[in-house]
């Protein structure tokens, strides 16, 4: 894990572009989630700063006027941070922390800050370290110190560049060992997932602090960590629960997912959001009480498209309700989201409706068939036990009925592959 330096609270100004893209609300609402995952960072936010351009300004960002009178609030402030809501290139990092004379960090940076800090398991640690490299290989020249103690003028442009290119062949080389090692992770997963096939599996997915660990804990009288802040925990966990009328069900609890999430960290936790993959059924959880709820809606569908993952069988799970005042919310989601469950995890409302609603899922998503094989035909035999729940087999002289239980995309692939339509 790479170690980052901070104060116990370094004082911040918060930056952010207003194009025409953008309504001047939700850019307030995006400076908004900005200073909350400053403060779960360890930054107070003094000042917020807007401008308005139609495009980022290649070399500053927001123009350099816009950076000359920042750097002077910044001075008067006594800042220590100028945190941007945008990545910014390494271009425009370096001109603003010349012109600013402050430690300049964007969007992704901030969030590889507390996933660095909050990754608890070896597994999450790797997944951080691997995406903080990929994110620093780029930016070389301003991240590591020893390059800024080089003196520019004659005899000593070759040493410094030959450093440079040393240092790129480090973090080159010690990324290709963090991808070995997540190979072999994901290798493991694998191994549990083919174990867990008898299982319907459950992940919970979801905009960082939505709620998933607390309805987590709810659904599997767990205690995993739950905190009213974004990303409060990293690692997928997985644990057995009881529905009442399926007794192989497993779900996972999940990273939060977030706008603009760097696409190098998506990469990097592959691994553990495999356990969305893999799920039979995602219960996409919804903090209804949010402003911008129906805006977290749409992040949370891009992911999962990213991820491959849209075609999954899901069900909408608008929770907090006990925190929203303006009942015409609630009485707008029951009308335009009908099929969805409306709760409150944290007091327990609307809990056994939603678990009612996941076993109809269960009873209408999934189907027990008999097959009749070759008694020879052990390859189609054992690609069946891959993809369902084998609950009977019978021997005949020169065939094998099998029973099994899939959801309905497993049983059409058994089918194709047994009778070729």
């Amino acid at each position: 894990m790479i170690d980052i330096p901070k104060k116990t609270t370094e004082r911040a100004i918060l930056v952010a572009l207003h194009t025409k893209e953008l309504t001047k609300d939700l850019v307030k609402e995006h400076l908004t989630e900005l200073e909350e995952l400053a403060l779960t960072a360890g930054a107070t936010t003094i000042l917020k700063v807007t401008q308005d351009k139609f495009s980022a300004d290649p070399a500053f960002y927001i123009g350099k006027g816009k950076a000359e009178e920042l750097a002077a609030m910044a001075e008067e402030n006594e800042i220590d941070i100028v945190i941007s809501d945008d990545d910014l290139s390494p271009v425009q990092v370096r001109n603003l922390e010349n012109l600013i004379k402050r430690k300049i960090v964007d969007r992704s940076g901030l969030i590889l800050d507390i996933f660095a800090s909050r990754a608890k398991s070896k597994e999450a640690k790797t997944q951080v370290e691997l995406a903080q490299l990929q994110y620093m290989l780029p930016r070389l020249t301003r991240a590591w110190t020893h390059l800024s103690k080089q003196f520019g003028g004659i005899g000593t442009k070759g040493p410094g560049e030959t450093q440079i290119e040393t240092d790129r062949r480090i973090i080159r080389t010690r990324i290709s060992l963090l991808k070995d090692k997540l190979l072999k992770i994901e290798s493991v997963r694998q191994t549990q997932s083919h174990n867990r096939k008898d299982f319907i599996r459950i992940s919970l997915v979801g905009y960082t602090n939505a709620g998933k660990s607390t309805l987590f804990n709810i659904l599997t009288k767990a205690e995993v960590f739950a905190e009213d802040k974004l990303f409060a925990t990293l690692d997928s966990t997985t644990r057995s629960v009881d529905f009442g009328k399926n007794d192989k069900l497993l779900i996972s609890d999940t990273v939060g997912f977030i706008r603009k999430l760097p696409a190098h960290l998506v990469a990097s936790f592959k691994s553990t959001l495999n356990e969305v993959k893999d799920a039979d059924i995602i219960l996409h959880v919804i903090d209804l009480s949010h402003a911008y709820f129906e805006d977290h809606i749409k992040v949370v569908a891009e992911t999962m498209k990213e991820l491959q993952c849209s075609d999954k069988l899901q069900l909408m799970v608008f929770n907090k309700v006990d925190a929203v005042e303006d009942k015409n919310r609630i009485a707008y989601v029951k009308n335009k989201y009908k099929d969805s469950v409306i709760i409150s995890a944290e007091r327990g409302i609307n809990i056994t409706a939603l678990k009612d609603k996941v076993n109809r899922m269960i009873q209408s998503s999934f189907v027990e068939e008999k097959i009749n094989l070759d008694i020879a035909d052990s390859k189609t035999a054992a690609k069946i036990h891959s993809l369902a729940e084998v609950l009977s087999t019978k021997y005949d002289d020169n065939s094998v009925q099998i029973t099994y239980k899939a959801n309905k995309e497993n049983s059409a692939k058994i089918k194709k592959m047994v009778y070729g339509t």
